[in-house]
């Protein structure tokens, strides 16, 4: 059996296409490297550069590497350009879901995993999230990614391959420095670098109805991220899936903002005040997963904590900008 991990050079797909390896997966990544880095990825790992908008590709890859399963990463992902750009972002991960879908059906591949988020929730009022809650989006990006698992069932019933959308909640932290996070939109890195600049951390709003007043969130480590990818890949390959698979993957504990800057403050040794401004629009009081059916579905369980994940974080971080 071989996975095709698309995004697979970026930085979630390079932690799963490490895990997966590691477990003795066979992997081949595609990626447009907009984002991705090549040395990301394990040794012997193939690498085909490209998108999922071109179809010829797509079809030549599934045949030459014999792919028998997808775990779907690549997508457009920032949630202000997606309000700026909707068009462009429906057409990137909509879009490019729908030709790899269409090349996965022809080429008979049978398992799908899709990466999906806990933005196609909105703004639930409620103490945990649970997969039957009614979604709701509260901006384009999201809309995509709900778009997308419904894309993915459809696609699946009409074609009979079994179907897995996981919805992540707030990813941080590496498995290894070389891993980290080279962007600065999640909120662990964009803190490190007000901090690297001599400037205060931010936080956007702090009037919630929360004990602090801040926002209150589920937070990750992409290791264990990954492992729950790698155990959705080997739920839908022991075919004892019938349609789809929707799980929450998130820690079920609540961390709020203020309490996280705190954290990173302790971790980095700048304990910088962080200073308060406007709320974001959208922004959820609080967005805490259920993560029961996770652990029921795929036997998989988050095993870092916040400290963790902000130190592993905070190492990559240094490594990657040790010149500044």
């Amino acid at each position: 059996m071989t996975w095709l991990i698309t995004g697979g050079a970026g930085y979630i797909g390079a932690h799963v296409a490490r895990a997966m390896t590691a477990a003795g997966e066979s992997v081949v990544a595609l990626d447009d490297l907009s984002a991705g880095v090549p040395a990301r990825l394990p040794a012997g790992v193939p690498l085909v550069e490209g998108s999922t908008l071109d179809a010829d590709l797509l079809r030549r890859v599934l045949a030459e590497h014999r792919v028998t399963g997808v775990v779907h990463l690549a997508a457009r992902k920032q949630v202000a350009e997606s309000v700026a750009r909707p068009t462009w972002y429906y057409a990137q991960n909509v879009g490019g879901l729908a030709t790899l879908l269409d090349a996965v059906a022809q080429a008979g591949v049978d398992r799908f995993v899709f990466s999906s988020s806990a933005a196609v929730y909105g703004t639930p009022d409620v103490d945990l999230i649970t997969e039957d809650i009614p979604c709701a989006p509260v901006n384009p990006y999201g809309e995509t990614k709900l778009a997308g698992e419904w894309l993915v069932r459809a696609a699946g019933r009409a074609h009979g391959f079994s179907t897995a959308c996981l919805r992540y909640f707030n990813v941080a932290g590496a498995a290894a420095p070389e891993l980290a996070d080279t962007g600065v939109f999640n909120i662990v890195p964009m803190v490190f670098d007000r901090l690297t600049r001599g400037e205060a951390p931010r936080i956007f709003g702090d009037d919630y109805p929360t004990p602090d007043g801040t926002c209150v969130r589920d937070y990750i480590h992409i290791a264990d991220l990954a492992e729950a990818h790698l155990a959705a890949a080997r739920r839908l390959g022991a075919g004892d899936v019938q349609g789809d698979l929707t799980v929450n993957i998130g820690r079920g504990v609540g961390v709020s903002v203020r309490e996280l800057v705190t954290l990173i403050g302790e971790v980095t040794g700048d304990p910088r005040p962080a200073v308060a401004e406007a709320r974001r629009p959208g922004d959820a009081p609080r967005a805490v997963a259920s993560a029961a059916l996770a652990a029921r579905e795929l036997g998989w369980k988050a095993r870092h904590g916040v400290r963790e994940m902000i130190g592993s974080a905070w190492e990559g971080w240094q490594q990657l900008h040790a010149d500044r």
